[in-house]
């Protein structure tokens, strides 16, 4: 049964949605079947894997308004096993739209849920706010992957993510957890990202990746190439370092 992973930060610029393209291309590599699900209404999952956001093509929204169904617009990413649900400025939208509709908050486990039989991990990526769309996943996920910048403000505003998740615990989704911490950005060449590695690993404890993303010039273009770091340039540090992530992301499957 497969399993749905939110990744969420209500900041923004924190590797959310680098995390979801390249965790998801590294599972996927590992031979486990993977769906990334963009449900940020920037659509920068959707744009740095090589398709439109601007809503020409089905899309995340275009299923949550009933013009198309999901199997049309489900599309494979060029990488075995990866599979994406694009997203799209329009879903801007979906916040007002949700708004109104009864049992709002769990428009997107509907959604997803069908899927668990045919993908092994169902990554989300959340926009970096706590509104309806990011609380969609949180009440559709089975735990929250936690992207942190190894920056000196880096637990800002996770506080309150983390207190949106107790929240939904409480009333919407007992079984929710958080499946890991990742620091990302990682200058190796300054004392920061020790010391902010230090302040996460006292917040987090073992909740925290020993695997961790360093700043990468690949990493960092990838995107406009619209792949995966693993098939831009998988030799690249950004690549090693995704890759350790997912086997330690798998080990703590085990």
């Amino acid at each position: 049964m497969g399993q749905i992973i939110a990744v969420a930060n209500q900041k923004g610029g924190v590797g959310k949605t680098t995390t979801v393209i390249n965790l998801g291309a590294s599972l996927a590599a590992a031979e486990k079947r993977v769906l990334l699900v963009d449900f940020d209404p920037q659509a920068n999952c959707t744009s740095g894997l090589g398709f439109p956001r601007d809503g020409s093509e089905a899309n995340a929204y275009t299923v949550l308004s009933g013009h198309h169904r999901l199997s049309e617009a489900i599309v494979a990413c060029g990488l075995p096993n990866l599979w994406l649900l694009p997203g799209a400025i329009a879903l801007a939208g979906a916040e007002v739209e949700l708004a109104s509709m009864r049992d709002r908050e769990f428009v997107l486990r509907r959604l997803v849920e069908p899927l668990r039989g045919e993908y092994d991990y169902l990554l989300v990526d959340c926009p970096p706010s706590l509104g309806l769309l990011t609380l969609n996943a949180l009440v559709a996920a089975d735990q929250v992957l936690i992207p942190i910048q190894a920056e000196y403000y880096a637990l800002e505003g996770v506080t309150q993510l983390l207190q949106t998740i107790e929240r939904v615990q409480n009333s919407l989704n007992p079984t929710l957890g958080v499946r890991g911490v990742l620091l990302t950005m990682v200058d190796e060449r300054t004392n920061l990202g020790r010391q902010v590695s230090s302040e996460v690993q006292r917040h987090f404890g073992r909740k925290v990746y020993q695997s961790y993303i360093p700043r990468n010039v690949r990493l960092a273009e990838s995107p406009s190439f619209g792949k995966p770091v693993i098939l831009y340039d998988i030799a690249s540090r950004g690549a090693q370092s995704y890759l350790r992530v997912a086997k330690e992301f798998l080990v703590h499957e085990s």
